[in-house]
């Protein structure tokens, strides 16, 4: 959905060879995959689910080779999304994807939803797609949505705030992914594909 082509050619620009695929069989063929994507929740989950692509992502997601979600592409992951009705996800991980909603936090007052532009992020846990990558680095976002993870005992995760804190980013065992863009967000965004094409 969306932002194929610029993901690949950010991943181009850092000397790997990546490909835009669209069969299942090509997925489970893959060395690593990456799930990109903007737009919307209901539309991109159908679509994976009418090209025959859904299963074939959560049983690559289970095959411990490495897989990237980036924006919507981390939001597939999880159970159910709330944007426009209620949707199941992949269910690769536990949680839910909610609007951010600032109605009780008098701070807030005045941001705008969607959410655009540059926020650091701070985490506690190491993680190989943040390696030489400083705390407080600011990454490119834009999305309405965030996940809220049901547990985080064994996920690893990166914060980032925006009226409250937010989920930036998850990772566990050979699975990462990122609320924010790593392709619009300059050398950040290219230190951490470089990370991802190296594991």
């Amino acid at each position: 959905m969306g932002n194929l082509r610029s993901v690949q050619k950010a991943f181009e620009r850092v000397g790997a060879d990546a490909r835009i695929i669209t069969t299942a069989a090509e997925i489970r063929a893959a060395d690593k995959l990456v799930l990109p994507g903007v737009g919307a929740f209901r539309d991109a989950i159908a679509h994976l689910r009418e090209q025959g692509l859904a299963d074939a992502i959560v049983e690559f997601a289970g095959s411990g080779r490495p897989f990237l979600g980036i924006c919507l592409g981390l939001q597939l992951l999880f159970d159910v999304s709330y944007e426009d009705g209620e949707h199941r996800g992949l269910g690769i991980l536990p949680g839910q994807v909610r609007r951010f909603d600032f109605s009780n936090v008098p701070d807030a007052a005045g941001l705008k939803v969607p959410h655009m532009g540059w926020n650091q992020i701070e985490w506690q846990d190491e993680c190989p797609l943040l390696r030489g990558v400083e705390q407080g680095t600011y990454f490119y976002f834009v999305h309405s949505y965030h996940v809220v993870p049901a547990e985080t005992a064994s996920l690893g995760r990166a914060t980032s705030h925006y009226g409250y804190p937010f989920t930036a980013a998850v990772w566990r065992d050979n699975l990462f992914a990122t609320q924010f863009h790593p392709e619009k967000s300059q050398d950040a965004g290219r230190k951490l594909l470089e990370n991802f094409a190296a594991i």
